[in-house]
């Protein structure tokens, strides 16, 4: 069997996106994350979709990112086109630290994750007040507000 320039051009290109896919994952560190946090069923909680976030080495997830909360946790994840590479994660709340960081251009809630701590998640202010919000009582940093009135 002959392989057409179609057929190698499209085995091609879905293996440098699971190249770059799986270099994101580890450069940004959610493979490390997941090792210790990957969700193992189903997350039942509020969710923000298309929402940005920032990790290691200033590695960015632009609005591609769901964040959500629960009772058991804050819950990530990304599209299904990365999910081989970057599968949904549900960090305990009693595993992450949360404060406000003077970053050069901007100013952002920082996650830190117990069990990971090499690992930073960067939000913007007005998402972590929304999900401090909806956290409630098992917000484990400071409270955030999003400069509305």
């Amino acid at each position: 069997m002959e392989l057409t320039h179609l057929q190698v051009l499209l085995a091609a290109g879905i293996g440098l996106w699971i190249l770059i896919s799986t270099l994101l994952a580890r450069v940004s560190g959610w493979a490390a994350l997941a090792t210790v946090y990957r969700l193992q069923d189903s997350f039942d909680g509020q969710r923000w979709h298309l929402q940005t976030a920032q990790m290691r080495w200033a590695t960015n997830y632009g609005s591609c990112l769901t964040v959500g909360v629960s009772p058991r946790g804050l819950y990530l994840a990304v599209p299904f086109l990365f999910r081989p590479t970057h599968p949904p994660l549900l960090v305990p709340w009693g595993d992450i630290a949360v404060d406000l960081r003077q970053m050069t251009w901007f100013i952002a809630a920082e996650f830190r994750f117990r069990r990971v701590p090499g690992i930073p998640l960067r939000i913007s202010p007005g998402l972590a007040a929304r999900l401090a919000t909806a956290a409630g009582p098992w917000w484990p940093g400071q409270r955030f507000t999003d400069g509305r009135a």
